[in-house]
């Protein structure tokens, strides 16, 4: 197995490569619901996550997606996540951030291309720094308390494929 072993990669990522047939996998995957985990499939995706007794907000879920090596072998690639609607509130609050402090560096060149003062517009871009980095920080704190939960997603998904083998 290949984990990615970056510490600043926001979702960890891993391949294994299996000996049995695709379909099979997918069929194996589908059927192994266990509690506290609900599985979902999508044609050549499966996406396994906590039941409703289980979830908290920091709560990650696990893409599988089962690729055909050749007749008997499979490539499976896993993407652990958070819950898609935090994922995109999180990534709407970077780009709001984002896009704030390029309207405060236009606004506070054009000041300053007119010879006024423009310390209100740098206090402002300041404050947009440390609110990304409070965004960034509070994404890393959440990540660390859904990591025993990937952990158990990840045995869960290794479980489910032993037992397809015997």
């Amino acid at each position: 197995m290949k984990i990615t072993s970056n510490d600043i990669v926001l979702r960890p990522r891993f391949q294994l490569e299996i000996t049995e047939v695709k379909e099979k996998v997918l069929a194996a995957l589908e059927k192994s619901e266990k509690a506290p985990f609900l599985v979902k499939r999508i044609d050549e995706h499966i996406f396994i996550k906590f039941d409703q007794k289980e979830n908290h907000f920091w709560s990650p879920q696990l893409h599988i997606e089962v690729e055909e090596l050749d007749k008997k072998n499979s490539k499976i690639f896993g993407v652990f996540g958070p819950n898609p609607t935090l994922w995109t509130f999180f990534m709407f609050l970077h780009f709001g951030v984002a896009t704030i402090f390029i309207i405060l560096g236009i606004w506070a060149y054009s000041i300053a291309s007119l010879g006024k003062p423009y310390v209100i517009q740098i206090g402002l871009m300041i404050i947009m720094l440390i609110l990304w980095a409070s965004f960034y920080i509070f994404g890393r704190i959440g990540r660390q308390k859904g990591k025993p939960q990937m952990k158990l997603l990840h045995q869960f998904l290794i479980d489910t494929l032993v037992e397809l083998q015997h």
